[in-house]
């Protein structure tokens, strides 16, 4: 990946988000690639509120995707998609993709795919990968002790990396509009 950050603490990983979306228009797929607990989430978050998105942006684990509409007349939405949970297979994601219509939804809002990668480049020509990494020594959250009122798993373990750039639907790395 083109370029790389270390975002210390949850603040930055939004901080990176908010950032992020000064660069982001309509039709734009951002998928992030990352394990439990990296902050998919918080940096969703960030993204949602650089946009200036309506509602509280939390993990749509349990509903696939969550739709924020423009918080403004003229702005971008955004569409949040959990990929975690869809299929078994790779024919059976891919149903449950399309079944999402987030081609349709890009023309509008800009998609974010968390645990997209392998799954979500083909809805567009290019996208924004985001690899995030919980940083060395850090914790693995235990999601079999949170629940609908605990705070996303993103939120417990701060400190990650991120490598980031733009990349074509062959997989190969291409001009972006990052710095």
């Amino acid at each position: 990946m083109p370029q790389r950050r270390d975002l210390p603490t949850v603040a930055d990983t939004e901080a990176f988000g908010r950032e992020l979306a000064a660069d982001l228009r309509a039709g734009d797929l951002v998928i992030l690639d990352g394990p439990l607990g990296a902050g998919k989430t918080a940096l969703t978050r960030g993204i949602g509120a650089g946009l200036g998105v309506r509602g509280r942006i939390c993990s749509p684990t349990f509903v696939i995707a969550r739709t924020h509409r423009p918080g403004r007349a003229g702005g971008v939405g955004l569409v949040h998609v959990d990929a975690y949970r869809l299929g078994s297979t790779d024919a059976d994601v891919l149903a449950d993709l399309d079944g999402l219509d987030l081609d349709t939804e890009l023309c509008d809002n800009v998609v974010v795919v968390e645990w997209g990668a392998g799954v979500a480049e083909r809805l567009t020509d290019r996208h924004l990968l985001i690899r995030l990494r919980r940083a060395e020594g850090t914790p693995h959250p235990d999601p079999d002790h949170l629940d609908a009122g605990a705070p996303d798993v993103g939120d417990l373990h701060e400190a990650r990396t991120v490598s980031y750039g733009w990349v074509a639907l062959d997989g190969s790395v291409c001009a972006d509009r990052l710095g």
